[in-house]
């Protein structure tokens, strides 16, 4: 069952406990250094990037990363649990919002959007919704990071089903929205450097 407040059992699953569970075991000291470490290998087939908005935020790390790298750069979050959104603000790097990625969002137009960690936790039949959010809201890039998988499957997620999703997000964003597939790459889990628990990532271009 799901409130009035959100339209599907996920959203209410990362806005309430186990979202804030979520923050307790993804903090700064230990994220920090690989994220710095994956978005430079990220933003290396980027040009001309002045501006930047992630959906799903969480605490903001990844916008920390990307302030650190590229300091002139302006940021914007999109974040759903009230508690981690608080956090991001503190870091005051970034202007966030507290809002679901699964209703239409009118921000102001980025020259790169993108996920991370966040598409996988969306339910399959709102993914349109937040398909239409990455492109509507670049001006010239999409970035997804998640797990991938060339078919759509569900797997078990720290116990709970019907809350990881993975498919070929990148694939259905260029088949349906013509982009094109500017690079992508593997962060393996066993990496040191860039640990970042075997995500995939692509730079998509309009």
């Amino acid at each position: 069952m799901t409130s009035n407040k959100y339209s599907t059992p996920q959203e209410e699953f990362w806005a309430g406990d186990f979202g804030n569970e979520y923050i307790q075991r993804n903090q700064p000291e230990r994220l920090l250094v690989p994220k710095l470490a994956a978005w430079s290998q990220i933003l290396r087939s980027c040009a001309g990037l002045e501006s930047a908005a992630e959906l799903g935020c969480n605490i903001g790390l990844n916008l920390l990363a990307l302030s650190k790298l590229c300091p002139s750069i302006e940021l914007q979050g999109v974040e759903i649990n009230e508690t981690a959104a608080a956090e991001a603000k503190k870091l005051d790097v970034a202007h966030v919002n507290v809002a679901t990625i699964t209703e239409p969002l009118e921000l102001f137009p980025a020259d790169l959007t993108f996920t991370a960690g966040v598409l996988i936790h969306i339910n399959p039949d709102r993914l349109q919704t937040v398909y239409k959010n990455l492109v509507n809201n670049s001006k010239r890039y999409v970035v997804v990071a998640e797990y991938f998988d060339p078919n759509p499957v569900t797997i078990s997620y720290r116990g709970h089903q019907d809350r990881l999703f993975k498919r070929d997000f990148a694939g259905e964003l260029i088949d349906q929205f013509n982009l094109k597939l500017v690079d992508y790459g593997f962060f393996y889990k066993r990496d040191q450097l860039v640990s970042q628990d075997n995500i995939t990532w692509f730079l998509l271009e309009k």
